[in-house]
This record gives structure tokens, sequence and C-alpha cells, in this order.
């Protein structure tokens, strides 16, 4: 199974330049977890709640940080992820363009 999370949006801090770290700014997050359903599922809400918060709470200078920390708690709370697509974007840090990282992260089992 596959959970898809698109286009959630909201605002926080992230980012290196001054007005970054003092002045929030919205993030679009897009999400794929690839899990193993046997009886037991992934409820896509509290995948959200743990997303918003970890980039709200942790204020992350970088985005790349911000992938690798959200992939690393996704795998802790649901052990039935197989892998995991995330992107985050900043859809107005430069004009005329929206700028994302993304990461794909495949688990060991």
């Amino acid at each position: 199974m596959t959970i898809h999370i698109e286009d959630l949006k909201f605002q926080c801090i992230i980012g290196i330049l001054d007005f970054e770290r003092t002045t929030p700014q919205d993030v679009i997050i897009n999400l794929a977890i690839e899990y193993d359903y046997q009886k037991k599922f992934i409820n896509y809400a509290d995948v959200v709640e743990i997303v918003k918060n970890m980039m709200k709470k942790s204020e992350f200078l970088l985005i790349e940080d911000a992938l690798e920390n959200i992939n690393l708690k996704l795998i802790k709370e649901f052990n039935t992820i197989k892998s995991i697509h995330l992107k985050i974007t900043k859809p107005s840090i430069l004009e005329g363009c929206k700028v994302s990282v993304s990461n794909y992260y495949k688990t060991k089992s």
C-alpha cells in the first residue's frame, strides 16, 4: 500500500537567511509512504501531525536536515514502512519559482 499526502501547506521557520530565522514562511509537503499492510494501517492524520509538529518545533536551518529527521521519525513511529518519498517546497523564497528538495528513503527490510 502507498499513502499519498499532497500539498500539505503551513508556515514555519526554516532556512539560513536572517529573515527566514525570524519570519515564518509557507512550506508545502508532498509525501508518499509505501508500507506493508497486514491488518495494520498507518493513520495518515498521525503522519500529517508528526510532519507539521517536527517542522514547526525544530525550526530547521536546511531543508535537507528536515528531510532526514522526518524520515527517521516516521520510520521509528511506523515499523511497517518500506519506503518514503518526501518533498519539501518553499514556494515563495525566490521570485518567479518554487524551490524544493526531495529525498527517497528505503528501509533495509
